[in-house]
């Protein structure tokens, strides 16, 4: 069983010299075939070419792309780019331990999707100030709410996934600059089995967080996308609600 590793990134220039050799250390370890892609969105600060150089001893390949082009839509292509029966999606920025990949890979065969979860018994979050846990759970809340989907699992936007190739060629992309792409596979694609094994997931030591309001506005647009109706729905009832109160507060 050939294994795709697809490692968007975006200035990761410092991660990435680490991150790779980890991961082909796992991985030959257990005796796994396994390629890297590493998907760059031109990235300012040589990332891409930092991949490159890795080309001549690890087996690495790199699909540079002309800008900021969107998380989703970089993985998406990386998912045409592979060659793997099985794809492991997961962050450049060594908070998604390479450790992991081989427990994600033992259950591939009973399951479609293996989610890597903080929300399991045995799994969680190190190091995040309050905030960041509080929009995390949030947008879990959120794609609960809206995506009928996501209700299998209880961490939807964890970035760290194995996934059959046959799952994701159906995965049709709505939302090229969405940020938390396995909300958008899991309301899409229905019918298959989806599995959650534990992480301790851990805050990135080098290099910036990408989280920004942009980041969130886009994924508030793929709930929206996927399920517009209840969506609607829900933002009129939190109208009418806000609006009564407000009634009743000025009648007092």
């Amino acid at each position: 069983m050939k294994v795709s590793i697809l490692l968007p990134t975006y200035n990761e220039r410092e991660n990435i010299g680490i991150l790779i050799p980890l991961i082909d250390s796992v991985l030959r370890g257990e005796g796994i075939e396994y390629e890297i892609i590493v998907i760059d969105d031109n990235s300012p600060d040589g990332t891409a070419e930092e991949a490159l150089k890795l080309s001549s001893r690890y087996n690495v390949k790199v699909l540079k792309r002309p800008g900021r082009l969107g998380l989703s839509s970089a993985i998406h292509d990386g998912v045409r780019y592979s060659s793997g029966e099985v794809i492991i999606v997961m962050d450049a920025d060594l908070q998604h331990p390479p450790g992991y990949i081989p427990m994600l890979l033992k259950r591939i065969g009973e399951c479609d999707i293996v989610v890597a979860s903080r929300y399991i018994p045995g799994g969680r979050s190190e190091g995040f100030p309050l905030v960041r846990r509080i929009v995390s759970r949030g947008s879990i809340l959120l794609a609960h709410l809206i995506v009928p989907g996501t209700r299998r699992v209880r961490d939807a936007v964890s970035g760290f996934f194995a996934a059959k190739r046959s799952v994701l060629s159906r995965w049709r992309l709505l939302e090229p600059y969405g940020y938390k792409v396995l909300v958008e596979i899991l309301g899409e694609l229905q019918d298959v089995k989806v599995c959650e094994e534990p992480i301790v997931f851990k805050n990135r030591e080098k290099g910036s967080s990408k989280l920004t309001v942009k980041v969130i506005l886009s994924y508030i647009k793929t709930i929206y996308r996927l399920n517009p109706r209840v969506f609607l729905g829900y933002v009129l009832l939190t109208l009418t609600i806000v609006l009564l109160l407000s009634i009743i507060l000025l009648a007092i």
